[in-house]
């Protein structure tokens, strides 16, 4: 079975920034494989085209620019915001927080805190950045139809039937 829209993906892997080679993400090293609903933009558009048509047991090294991964940066997107903008007093530059946004959560990263204000990021950790994606597919199969209505995979135990019960009353 390859990897199309409608398909649940398991995969492994390492994520490299090609500027300087620094490693940001190995989900191997963690223990824990990334599972993904191919087609319902779970992933970034460029990853998930790099994927589509490929096997378990396949193994491929993708390098995606900016605008196919998190986008280009937006020097719009950093502002000064008020202190009390955030649940914690003892703020320092480098600190994430995830915040409501437009288009759903979003990361915020501190850049400087001053007197009064905090100069803050909303870009995407990544954007402007390319990447290099090591990938090992593990395995692919057909989404239920739980999965689909949800847009993505269901945790490993769930009772897929009485999901879809509850989605029907």
């Amino acid at each position: 079975m390859t990897i199309a829209p409608q398909r649940v993906v398991t995969l492994h892997y390492v994520l490299t920034d090609t500027a300087d080679g620094a490693l940001l993400d190995d989900s191997r090293a963690r223990q824990q494989p990334l599972e993904y609903l191919h087609g319902h933009h779970n992933i970034v558009e460029g990853l998930e085209r790099a994927l589509e048509g490929q096997a378990a047991g396949a193994e491929l090294s993708v390098t995606l620019m900016p605008a196919e991964a998190y986008g280009l940066r937006n020097e719009a997107l950093v502002r000064e915001v008020g202190r009390g903008a955030f649940p914690v007093s003892d703020l320092a530059p480098g600190m994430r927080f995830q915040t409501p946004g437009e288009a759903g959560p979003q990361v915020v990263t501190v850049l400087e805190v001053r007197d009064d204000s905090v100069l803050i990021d909303t870009n995407h950790p990544l954007a402007g950045r390319t990447l290099r994606y090591r990938l090992e597919v593990l395995g692919v199969r057909d989404a239920t139809r739980a999965e689909l209505a949800k847009g993505h995979p269901l945790p490993p135990g769930t009772d897929h039937a009485s999901v879809e019960d509850k989605k029907v009353l």
